[in-house]
């Protein structure tokens, strides 16, 4: 089973989210979370395989979560989502450990499973704009 841990901090994304992991069948959802900071505690407990992370966030932003995360787990596999188009993505994406960036419009039960079945380690997976 792949454990999804979803963090943004807007709800609708978060419902949307939830409801695409809840049609596929070998996910489940493990949590929820609104923040970096609340993201990093939920993992710690959760221990979640993969992540969708939201780049924009107040406080703690995506990025530095993700950093952090996979600091403490190198095996977790972050997706970062945003509304930003793939040009306008901040320079330390990459860095940061993430190992896909997928686009919220293109968000979708085929774009999760394409990405997670297709992911290896150190490669960057784009999707979306």
């Amino acid at each position: 089973m792949t454990r999804v841990l979803v963090v943004d901090d807007q709800a609708p994304f978060r419902r949307a989210a939830r409801t695409v992991i809840e049609g596929l069948q070998d996910f489940e959802l493990v949590g929820e979370a609104e923040t970096g900071e609340q993201a990093l505690a939920m993992a710690g407990d959760l221990h979640p395989t993969v992540v969708l992370m939201d780049i924009n966030m107040p406080g703690m932003d995506g990025i530095e979560a993700t950093r952090r995360m996979v600091a403490a787990d190198p095996d977790v596999f972050v997706i970062l989502v945003s509304t930003l188009a793939l040009l306008d993505l901040p320079g330390d994406v990459e860095a940061s450990g993430a190992r896909a960036y997928l686009s919220k419009e293109a968000f979708g039960a085929e774009t999760l499973r394409r990405i997670w079945s297709s992911g290896l380690p150190g490669s960057f997976i784009t999707s979306g704009q």
